[in-house]
Order: structure tokens, then sequence, then C-alpha cells
């Protein structure tokens, strides 16, 4: 049977639960044991999918279709563990199939309550697909005292009971500050938060605290006195130079060993970190560095990009190089064209990223051009590559090749896959179970051409990534496109979408319709961003 470690935070957002969760994760995984990680937000959106990437950040995909929140990709990264739909629930999901329970009748007239219908519903989201594991990692949304974490709270409070005590453990990750007009450590803040939770039934078993200087054996010592947990249960937890020195620091401090404690497991052998140290040795000591444009809409908030910017990093570490990222609003390169080149010249490599919408568009596609005219490494993703498609039309001839995202067009070279599709074509999908004209989500196999660039990349002709895209490019204008020297190398093995265009006569020059971003880990770097950062690198040599 699985054990269960809680994880709540308290003071103030943004303390790295998630950070901490995916670590400690990390280091049981060290250890020889299987682990999930879970996520329970409390917003009453049913999925981040509708969110705006400036407030909730980028939307986590999962290979069986689920829009997620942000954390799952740290998750993922940390242990190599494939997150599900059955890892993250919202207080919306819940809500929302609860209401639907009760509209058919399935509680029988009774009164519906948050106690016990809505805590009954998480408890089971918590336990459910649990099979195999040794611990599973639930992490609570938001902070202790939020009104709408409350039926969580309770749930944990319930479970913990239901249990046993030896079964589940609770984690509180708080805020220790630093007054500098005192010089000196406020344990208060952790006392209060910790009082706030033991009043909601949960009394935490370890305290990680975040602090930005050395916590004092005294300070530390009375956190353990006044919130009631043994003192090497009272974790420090100050910032890292690196999100990948984190499970190090958090084994350093003791964080595992005194989660095994808390179960009552002798901790026994240390784990093997070998693959930890050699990462964090490739990012502190690189052999060289590159620069990488990232031409995109919501450069103003990293968290809209933050597998991109993960990704980019394990390219580095892939080619032992530092790799510094400059976010560039894609507006900025729809005026002159001096202004475009005077910018994007000091670039190794350039990407445009995927998005939702027209503003920049002409922005991405002028650094398209810049890339392929000066030879500049160009990587598009999703809707990166669709305007690299437009701009190979555009340089072909077709002057207004556009896409219906962006309103009606006579040149329609991205579009739903029902615009452009013929009838008999769109019915052959659907009957094989596809989607459509609607969101394509989650994993889905392509076929790369064996003499591919791409191909090369992978080792394989045969892959299987993840989207999360309404549009496709209409292939109605391949032969155009490819007479032009922008070639189709990979497509849906039906062959009616494309998944990924190259030009062989560039020095690299890939664009892929799916997010390769989501599943690459530093201890395994996705295959075409460690090509593209060693092309940036080549790139760097010559200028």
């Amino acid at each position: 049977m699985a054990r269960y470690i809680f994880i709540t935070g308290g003071v103030v957002s943004s303390l790295g639960k998630g950070l901490m969760a995916a670590s400690l994760a990390a280091l049981l995984q060290a250890r020889g044991y299987k682990v999930r990680i879970r996520k329970f937000d409390p917003y009453l959106n049913v999925d981040p999918g509708t969110m705006s990437p400036y407030q909730h950040g980028e939307v986590y995909v999962t290979d069986d279709g689920a829009e997620t929140d942000l954390d799952l990709g740290h998750y993922e990264r940390f242990t190599g563990v494939a997150s599900r739909q059955s890892d993250n629930v919202t207080s919306g999901r819940i809500y929302k199939q609860i209401i639907e329970k009760e509209r058919r009748g399935d509680f029988l007239g009774a009164t519906v309550q948050v106690v016990p219908h809505v805590t009954d519903a998480i408890k089971a989201f918590a336990q459910d697909d649990t099979d195999g594991l040794d611990f599973v990692l639930c992490e609570i949304g938001g902070t202790v005292g939020d009104i709408e974490s409350l039926p969580f709270i309770e749930a944990i409070r319930q479970l913990r009971n239901e249990l046993g005590r030896g079964q589940t453990i609770s984690i509180h990750v708080t805020l220790v500050p630093f007054i500098s007009a005192a010089g000196e450590l406020k344990t208060k803040p952790t006392q209060h938060s910790v009082r706030e939770l033991a009043a909601l039934g949960v009394q935490p078993d370890v305290l990680v605290c975040r602090c930005e200087q050395p916590l004092p054996e005294g300070e530390r010592a009375k956190i353990a006195l006044f919130c009631n947990v043994p003192k090497a249960a009272v974790i420090e937890a100050r910032d890292a130079s690196s999100i990948y020195k984190v499970p190090l620091q958090y084994h350093a401090e003791g964080l595992d060993e005194q989660v095994l404690r808390a179960f009552g497991i002798e901790p026994g052998l240390p784990p093997r970190l070998d693959r930890w140290t050699e990462i964090v040795d490739r990012i502190e000591n690189p052999e060289g560095e590159v620069t990488i444009g990232v031409v995109g809409k919501y450069v103003g908030l990293p968290d809209a990009y933050k597998s991109l910017h993960e990704a980019l990093v394990h390219g580095g570490i892939a080619n032992k190089v530092k790799v510094h990222i400059r976010w560039l609003d894609a507006e900025i390169f729809e005026g002159d064209e001096a202004e475009t080149a005077a910018r994007l010249e000091p670039m190794h490599g350039i990407l445009v990223p995927g998005g939702f919408g027209e503003r920049g568009s002409e922005g991405k596609i002028a650094s398209v051009r810049f890339a392929r005219e000066r030879g500049v490494p160009f990587f598009g993703i999703c809707l990166g590559m669709q305007m690299a498609c437009i701009e190979g039309a555009r340089e072909a001839g077709i002057a207004d090749a556009s896409t219906t995202e962006f309103g009606p067009t006579e040149q329609p070279v991205v579009g739903m896959i029902t615009e452009w599709m013929t009838a008999e074509g769109l019915q052959k999908r659907e009957a094989g179970g596809d989607l459509g004209g609607t969101m394509r989500l989650g994993a889905y196999p392509a076929s790369l051409a064996g003499n591919s660039v791409a191909a090369s990349i992978y080792g394989a002709t045969d892959i299987s990534e993840r989207h999360r895209h309404r549009y496709e490019v209409n292939t109605a204008y391949r032969d155009v496109l490819e007479k032009s020297g922008l070639v189709f190398s990979g497509m849906s093995p039906d062959g009616t979408l494309p998944e990924v265009v190259e030009r062989p006569d560039h020095p690299w020059f890939v664009g892929v319709q799916f997010h390769p971003e989501l599943k690459s880990k530093p201890f395994d770097p996705h295959p075409l961003f460690r090509q593209f950062i060693g092309a940036a690198v080549r790139q760097s040599r010559l200028v």
C-alpha cells in the first residue's frame, strides 16, 4: 500500500512547494523507491487550459491529453515519471463532477455538502491509480488559511485518521524572513502558519523553512519547540544557483532521511545522486556559452515558457555550454528591417515558440526570414512552425499567405483541418478516432522521412510527441513549399497532417507542430534541443 506525503505551504505563495516535492521525489527515487506526485489546485477553473499565461504561466500537457499546472512539468523533469490526467485536479473539476452526479440523481435526493461529498471526492482522487507505488506526494496549491484550500486540508485530516499516522505524513513549507533593520531571521510567521494548520487538524511532521540567510541553531530549536516537531525535522531551504542543485541541497539538510524516519523507516544506505552531481557540474563548469533569442508574445513572464526555458538549459547541459536566453517581444520586429537585424545578429540561434492569436505574428515571420537568409540556426515550435511555413510561402511568391486563425484569407497556408480537408478525407480521420478540427491534446505519433534531418536527430523514424493546438499546416501548399526548399519531413501516420518541416540546405532549420520541450529532462535532454544548441555552438564559432 502506498504511503502518502501531504505538502502544504504557509505565510506567502511562491515558496517553491513544487520544486521541493519534485526534489524529495527524486531523492526517494535515488533510494530505490517508486514515486508519483500529484497537485491539488484550489481554484475554481476546471483546468488551466483557458487561463491567461500572464496569471498562471504555461499549461503543461500530459501524454493522455490533460491540461495541467506547470508544477507537473517540474515533477516530470525531476523524476522522469510521465504525468497523467489523474495527477492534477482543481476545485472546479471536483465541484463539476459532484454537480453532474447530483443532476443525475446519484445522491438519491440527499443534501450535497462540502463534508462529506467534496472531501470524499478529494480523497478518492488522492488514492486513485496508486498500484505499485511506494510513495504518493500530494501538493496542495496556495497557502494555509486560504478559503479555497479548506476542503483539501480537511480531506488531508480525514485521510490521516483513516489510513493511520504510519501511512501518511505532512510537510509544511514556510517562510523565515530576514529583517535587515534588525539583522536577524524571524520565526514568528512560521509559528503562526503552523498554528493555523494545526487548528485545522493537521500537525506537520517536517518543516521546510525558506530563508535567504543560514538558519542558526537557536532559531531552528525555537521553531522545533513552538511548532512541535523534532529539531532535525526543521529543514533549511535557501535559494539555489540552479533548480537542479535543489535535490543535493535538500539531501545535505537531511530532508529525505527525516521523511523516512517520520514513516518509521530506517534510511539505510545513502541515495545514489551521481546523475544530479554530474548535472550540477556541467551547469557550474561550462566549456563555452551561446545566446539564444526566443521571439514570443509572453516574454514578460518567463513562467509562460517554463518548460521551454528548462529544455534550452538541458540542451546546454548536453553540450556542456551555458545558454543565455534573450526573451524578445515579437512586436519589436514588425518595423524596420535594419532594427530587426541589429537585434538578432548577436544571436547564435533563434527560436519561435508556440502561442495563440495574431499579436506579434508579423514579427515572428520577420525573425524566421532573418534566420533563413542569414543561415542562423532556427527552431520553430507549434505556432513557430506555422509561421515558418507562412514565411516560406511568401518567399515562394504567395504574398498574402496567412492563417485563418488571424481571420479570413485567400491563401490559408494554415487553418483548421475542417477548413481545408476534403469531406471524404475528414470522415476517414474521424472514423480513425482523431479529433478533427478541435484542439489536438496529448501524445500523437508521427512518421519521419528516413533521409531527413529530423530522423537523424531522433535516430528513429517513428516518434511520439505531445500536442496542444487547433490549427494545422495545409497540405495543399506542400508542393509549392517543398519546391522553395521547405521540406515536409514528418507527417502523421496517415499522411494528412504535417508534423515536421526542415530546410536541408540550411545549417539548421527545423519546425515542429508539437511541443518537444514538454518531454525534456536534465538527465535526458530532448534530442531536438540537444541538436539545436549544438548548432548554436557551431554558429558561435563563426561569428
